[in-house]
């Protein structure tokens, strides 16, 4: 089956919980129609560039599914329609990247760097 990685923002005002909660829901709807949620990450909320919906933040969460292309369709449809959802963004992907994403190696790195000594 086609790879695919699916970026979605969800409102600023969700809790954490609730914000999971509709990753975990669109993960049945893909689990419904014969497509598999392969990893799934809840980056937090995040500031974004300009406002959508008048909201300047967002809950972001990443999936990284193996489905055929009727379930991602009908997944992105829902997303759509679905009041708390503000984008989604599907990439078809020739194969997952091992390991976790960049946005979360990125906070990682970030830690490593506090610690080392700057010479300037």
């Amino acid at each position: 089956m086609p790879l695919y990685e699916h970026v979605m923002i969800a409102r600023q005002d969700l809790s954490n919980a609730q914000a999971e909660g509709l990753v975990e829901h669109f993960s049945t709807v893909l689990a419904d129609n014969e497509g598999k949620v392969v990893e799934s990450e809840y980056w937090g909320v995040k500031t974004m560039a300009y406002k959508i919906n008048k909201n300047r933040k967002g809950h972001y969460a990443f999936l990284k599914t193996d489905a055929p292309a009727a379930a991602v369709q009908e997944m992105e449809r829902l997303m759509r329609l679905h009041d708390d959802v503000m984008r989604v963004l599907t990439i078809k992907v020739d194969a997952h990247e091992e390991g976790p994403s960049v946005q979360m190696r990125k906070s990682d790195e970030r830690e490593g760097r506090r610690g080392r000594d700057d010479r300037r």
